[in-house]
């Protein structure tokens, strides 16, 4: 019986693997070109720009857009609640690595995590790199600062702060590469399927609180998060996640756990049945707040060939859906001005 329970465990584990797998491999086969020209669209609260105002920058691309358009926003404070529509695929919106902490997109709406975004992206095949997205809100309430809801969406060096629900990670497929992620109660929560490579996530629970709360619902979606040569740090204690759906799916893998993470590692969401039918693993994770001694007895500790489906080489592929920065740019004034709307934000 215990054998016959054991090659049971590892088909699931493997089965499970394999249709989170499809996710991101299916991207590759229907990657577009590169998109390595683009339109440049200037954002400077000084008025040196194209725009005063990011959202007046998103809202110049036009409906149905076909270009890569790069949208560079200078360093500032930007007190606005920006949206980049389905209908607007293909956007770019970055600040630089080096003033990353001085380009802030900055709100503090409160209580409906659909409403309450600083930032919210519905459209697909979109990147943002080195920007500040916060909530400044505070605690006790759901204050997202960021919401992703489109296919293929890409984030760069972001730094993502809020206390609760800080990333709706709600639909899609993502990629999170050297982010830094703050909150105290699932503040990355949603049902998307995402790889966060090389991610700082801060803890600012003072007792507790959980860093992910993934929503999956049924063994049919294709859907879970995983964390791959991450880092953990925080204030005080914390657990790495709780079902928000019955089949959550959540893995951690080659990270560091600092003591902030307490030695049970997972809860249940005060609900038996979870236990059975989400999906918690972890593989080669180090640092005081990885011991397993203690953790719950329904986490999935991967094997080497367990692990393979979770990394990031088999996630993303040879290629990806991935942009880089273009190496051509097309200042928006030598831009055809029927396609694109070139008004300057008002002061």
């Amino acid at each position: 019986m215990t054998l016959f329970h054991g090659y049971t465990s590892i088909i699931t584990i493997i089965l499970l693997a394999t249709s989170y797998l499809v996710i991101f491999s299916e991207a590759t086969t229907t990657s577009s070109s590169q998109l390595s020209n683009a339109i440049l669209i200037k954002v400077d609260p000084s008025g040196k720009g194209d725009y005063k105002k990011i959202q007046d920058a998103i809202d110049a691309v036009p409906s149905k857009n076909t270009q890569h358009v790069f949208i560079l926003v200078k360093p500032g404070v930007y007190r606005e609640k920006v949206v980049v529509p389905s209908d607007k695929p293909f956007i770019t919106i970055s600040g630089r690595k080096t003033t990353v902490k001085n380009t802030i997109i900055t709100g503090n709406d409160y209580g409906d995590i659909f409403k309450s975004p600083t930032f919210t992206v519905f459209a697909s095949d979109f990147v943002a790199r080195y920007l500040t997205i916060q909530n400044t809100y505070g605690s006790g309430a759901k204050a997202v600062a960021l919401r992703v809801e489109g296919d293929k969406a890409t984030f760069v060096g972001c730094r993502i702060m809020s206390h609760q629900d800080t990333l709706l990670d709600d639909v899609g497929r993502h990629y999170y590469k050297n982010c830094y992620i703050e909150g105290d109660t699932d503040f990355i929560c949603g049902n998307a399927a995402s790889l966060f490579e090389k991610c700082h996530l801060h803890s600012l629970s003072q007792s507790n609180g959980a860093i992910t709360a993934q929503h999956r619902q049924s063994p049919q979606e294709n859907t879970g998060f995983t964390f791959y040569g991450c880092k953990i740090t925080g204030v005080k204690s914390a657990i790495l996640g709780r079902p928000w759906g019955a089949y959550a799916r959540v893995v951690f893998a080659q990270t560091y756990m600092s003591s902030v993470i307490l030695p049970n590692g997972w809860e249940d969401w005060n609900d038996s049945s979870r236990q059975r039918t989400s999906y918690f693993a972890e593989y080669k994770c180090y640092g005081p707040g990885a011991s397993s001694n203690k953790r719950v007895n329904w986490l999935k500790t991967l094997s080497s060939e367990e692990a393979v489906p979770y990394l990031k080489e088999s996630i993303m592929g040879p290629k990806s859906w991935t942009r880089s920065k273009p190496t051509h740019l097309t200042p928006l004034s030598k831009v055809n001005s029927n396609k694109f709307n070139k008004k300057r934000s008002s002061p």
